[in-house]
């Protein structure tokens, strides 16, 4: 949680052209839509807990097999965050060419998590003191996250210890570690070092 993945991944669409897949805004979509799926998954989401599989891999799945995805490819944000997820894509042919993984210490990511707010009218994230609103009117209408408190936040990384160990086997050959720990402008430098290599 917190590590600065949506930033970076907003910066690759944009430079890149991928299509932007976050399961994270898959299953708050669902959520906020009221579908069967979302209210199971909210379940799970608001006790800080991974989604079970049957549920993720398929919104995932169908979101990959839509035509901007296929035509300009994709960017999987936050995913997958299990092994069996991991497992789940691969046996459907979906691989990617490299997995990026953005590494900052846990009191930092904590930090990042409960800062973080909501703009329900534009989708904006703010950070409310790294990246506070431009207005007090925007600042009256941002929302918190549910599991964006300090005791959902350590039980995330919780579940994210059990799991990154088996994910990094999946994709040993291809992962990048980055220091995600420093500005936005140097990482998105690191990763696009990283990207252009394989466009090459």
């Amino acid at each position: 949680p917190a590590s600065g993945k949506g930033t970076q991944c907003e910066k690759i669409v944009e430079g890149y052209g991928l299509t932007h897949i976050s399961a994270g805004d898959l299953l708050r979509a669902a959520v906020q839509e009221g579908t069967a799926p979302g209210l199971r998954a909210k379940e799970f989401m608001d006790a800080g807990k991974l989604v079970p599989d049957e549920v993720v891999v398929t919104m995932v799945k169908d979101r990959l097999a839509q035509p901007d995805a296929l035509a300009s490819g994709w960017l999987l944000d936050g995913y997958p965050r299990s092994k069996s997820q991991a497992d789940a894509i691969t046996a459907e042919g979906i691989v990617p060419e490299v997995f990026v993984l953005l590494e900052v210490p846990d009191e930092v990511l904590i930090d990042r998590v409960v800062g973080r707010r909501l703009d329900p009218e534009t989708g904006r994230i703010y950070h409310l003191t790294f990246s506070p609103p431009e207005s007090d009117e925007v600042a009256a209408r941002l929302t918190q996250r549910s599991d964006d408190t300090e005791e959902k936040a350590r039980t995330r990384l919780g579940v994210y210890y059990e799991n990154i160990d088996a994910i990094l086997a999946s994709y040993g050959d291809i992962i990048v570690r980055i220091d995600g720990n420093r500005n936005k402008e140097v990482v998105y430098q690191d990763i696009t070092a990283t990207l252009d290599k394989i466009r090459a």
